[in-house]
């Protein structure tokens, strides 16, 4: 089995890219860069080898180093082919269906759009790892910037459907201000509660809060829970079409 190693680089004001190393032949990749040098200071510091780039979306914040790093390094850059036009210096573009090899461990590329139109998430089965850009955030999931709630639910629910034990590394350290939102639709949830405690004690420290765990996201992350009976009564909406709940939960958090 293939062993990922997976670590985390902040880069700009609260973005994250992802550093993977492929134990198994020492091939590295790396996740949205959205800056260069916060990443090439970590490769340097690790031998200074750069395999593939992969981002899941086309925004400056997560595609914004990859001309620097690419010429650099030679790395290969992977993204939504629906995106093609509008990701610099894309290489290969994928969607779902589609298979990326980060030396030994094989990622499953899935389509995920709602935030983008041509959003993609990147699952490494084996690892347990999920990169899914700006769809889902701990105990949040991204803005409607290019599509309907039809489809941000669908991918939703897509990533819900992966085992529980799995790892999510998303976009943004978000999840501070993620739960205080939470717990303004969903305040009575016990699990939730723990959870923003764990949080913000977390913050406090200095810790991140990613990656964050799918199965205590499926049990506290509204975004994730449109179609629950509590959720849909603690908001008034009892019985509702949950495209309809997942909508007014996304529009009150817009508005948060």
């Amino acid at each position: 089995m293939a062993s990922l190693r997976v670590t985390l680089i902040p880069v700009l004001k609260d973005n994250y890219a992802y550093l993977l190393e492929d134990e198994q032949t020492g091939m590295v990749g790396v996740v949205d860069p959205g800056e260069a040098d916060p990443v090439a200071a970590k490769l340097e510091a690790k031998g200074g080898r750069l395999d593939w780039i992969l981002n899941t979306h086309h925004h400056g914040d997560h595609v914004g180093g990859n001309h620097e790093l690419a010429k650099r390094y030679g790395a290969s850059i992977v993204g939504p082919a629906a995106e093609s036009a509008r990701i610099p210096d894309l290489d290969r573009g994928v969607a779902e269906g589609d298979h990326v090899m980060v030396g030994a461990a094989r990622g499953s590329v899935l389509d995920v759009p709602g935030h983008t139109a041509g959003h993609i998430a990147f699952w490494f089965e084996d690892a347990g790892v999920l990169f899914c850009g700006d769809t889902l955030f701990a105990l949040g999931c991204g803005r409607l910037l290019e599509g309907t709630p039809e489809q941000m639910w669908s991918s939703l629910r897509k990533l819900r459907a992966l085992p529980d034990t799995t790892r999510i590394y998303c976009g943004h350290e978000y999840t501070q201000s993620n739960a205080r939102f939470a717990l303004t639709v969903d305040g009575a949830n016990p699990v939730l509660q723990a959870y923003a405690e764990d949080v913000d004690d977390a913050r406090e420290s200095g810790a991140p809060t990613i990656p964050a765990q799918l199965g205590r996201e499926k049990l506290a992350n509204p975004f994730l829970r449109a179609d629950k009976p509590d959720l849909q009564a603690a908001i008034g909406m009892a019985g509702a079409d949950p495209v309809a709940v997942f909508a007014e939960i996304r529009g009150r958090k817009d508005r948060f």
